[in-house]
């Protein structure tokens, strides 16, 4: 097993991404406009995720586990139909969704991914 870890995406404060001995570990995932509905912003985040796995060497069919948080969890209904048309079928991962509060007042969801590399 090789110690190196890869770090995708670096700022100051943190990575977007980082991989280590062949898992992706996807920081918090949030919309890049506040401005759109959950829907909106749930289908923000999921290309998001698609594009932050595929530049790790993974894919949604290789999610280990997702953390989801909502400003409200009364948008899980709706969140949950925009998850259902995205996630890969037969793959769907151990998932927890809960409500928190979330660091940009217009922001209505957050998802954490961890994932194997192909």
């Amino acid at each position: 097993m090789s110690s190196t870890i890869t770090r995708l995406c670096v700022s100051r404060r943190y990575s977007e991404a980082a991989v280590f001995n062949g898992i992706v570990y996807l920081g918090g995932m949030v919309p890049e406009s506040g401005a759109t509905d959950i829907r909106g912003q749930t289908a923000d985040v999921l290309a998001q995720i698609d594009a932050h796995l595929a530049a790790c060497g993974s894919d949604k069919a290789r999610i280990l586990r997702v953390q989801i948080f909502l400003a409200d969890i009364a948008d899980i209904g709706a969140m949950n139909e925009v998850w259902d048309d995205w996630a890969a079928p037969g793959h769907a991962p151990p998932r927890a969704t809960v409500q928190a509060a979330l660091a940009d007042p217009a922001w209505r969801i957050e998802v954490v991914v961890t994932a194997a590399q192909r």
